[in-house]
């Protein structure tokens, strides 16, 4: 069935299918995660099917992540107040996992759709308006961006809340992110240990005092004048087993490339030195090693913790981009899909100036997810805690 009033009966797609369905909604295979919901739809949340039985776990452990990442918390980020309540349905009985699928809601509260009703014809620029009316003729929810919303990162969360606490209590394995890059200001380091402690006693969750006061400073610049930033979020994880990463399509690398790259704004990642070790001879890039506390260990890390796409057991680091913002408060030029004539559009409704600034819990989460799968698959966490 398609809508006869949808442009997508136009000659130049008729190539495409009519089966298409939003079918890849899963990620991994030992800790398998499904996210669902749209924006402004009901309710959004997540299903985790293989978490091992026996790990203490209650509403309040994702709740603390999630608040974290909940919109209306400053200045810096949109205004859409949503509580983020997460409720556990199944999969956890008297305070621990049975081993079941853990199933998890967040019921949507805030929702203001009619900002979005021009936008069933006029996409967008930056958005996924124009190429998911094309593909989904017209059938798909597109208030508030609908699956392809950054709201749907809360279901990360709710998933990487769990896997969080699950390497954490087997392994040992810390994940901490932060906001390292906004727009043109950037941190001259990275964060010391001490330093990491701090990600959260600032709005932009970076670690420099001063540098976050120039990013705080830069993203409300931006907001004023109807404009929007990008930046940059550095992320480290500790205490990694030698070993995980499944070569040659398996690698960490590539699947966690593929957990981060589904945060809507990414655009690109980087391991260890990423695209500055380029510039490198491989004498001052390669990682020499060394014996430490009877430990095998690398001097340095610029592979960030993967050889081959395995772990080192050195610490995970990893820098992910994110774009600009797409909703933007300036006129832009757009199409109307119907009439193929050009129109403009002013984006209504309540945005990010900078989706940064919450985006750590997120990188957190889908870190700790794919870490949690491939600890499954290698066996270094049982199936029964």
């Amino acid at each position: 069935m398609i809508c006869s009033n949808h442009s997508a009966d136009s000659k130049e797609y008729k190539h495409l299918k009519t089966n298409f369905s939003m079918s890849s909604s899963s990620i991994g295979q030992r800790y398998v995660f499904t996210s669902f919901g749209e924006s402004h739809g009901r309710c959004i949340g997540a299903v985790v099917d293989g978490c091992p039985a026996g790990l203490e776990i209650d509403e309040k452990d994702i709740q603390k992540m999630l608040d974290l990442r909940k919109p209306g918390q400053s200045v810096v980020t949109t205004q859409r107040k949503e509580e983020d309540k997460v409720e556990i349905l199944s999969g956890v009985f008297r305070g621990y996992t049975t081993g079941a699928p853990i199933a998890m809601v967040i019921w949507n509260q805030d929702q203001r759709s009619r900002d979005y009703e021009n936008l069933s014809i006029k996409p967008r620029p930056g958005h996924s308006d124009f190429p998911a009316y094309i593909k989904y003729k017209g059938f798909n929810d597109y208030r508030g961006g609908g699956r392809f919303s950054g709201r749907l990162t809360a279901t990360f969360v709710m998933a990487g809340a769990i896997a969080r606490k699950l390497l954490s209590q087997t392994l040992k394995v810390e994940t901490f992110s932060y906001t390292c890059q906004v727009g043109k200001v950037s941190m001259r380091s990275q964060a010391t240990e001490k330093a990491i402690k701090s990600i959260y006693t600032n709005e932009v969750r970076c670690p420099e005092k001063n540098t976050a006061e120039k990013m705080r400073a830069a993203i409300l610049a931006a907001r004023r004048s109807g404009d929007s930033l990008g930046g940059m979020i550095e992320s480290i994880t500790t205490n990694i087993p030698v070993g995980l990463g499944e070569p040659i399509f398996g690698s960490l690398e590539s699947d966690l490339s593929k957990a981060l790259f589904s945060i809507p704004a990414v655009k690109g990642i980087e391991f260890g030195s990423g695209f500055h070790g380029s510039t490198l001879h491989g004498s001052e890039n390669n990682d020499e090693f060394t014996i430490r506390s009877g430990r095998i260990v690398t001097k340095t890390n610029n592979a960030g913790g993967i050889l081959g796409g395995i772990s080192t057991g050195m610490p995970l680091v990893l820098k992910v981009a994110f774009k600009p913002a797409s909703s933007i408060a300036k006129k832009q030029q757009t199409v109307d899909m119907r009439t193929k004539k050009p129109t403009s559009l002013i984006v209504q409704g309540r945005h990010d100036p900078c989706v940064v600034p919450r985006a750590p819990p997120v990188v957190d989460s889908l870190v700790s997810v794919v870490l949690a799968d491939h600890a499954l698959r290698a066996g270094f966490i049982p199936t029964v805690i």
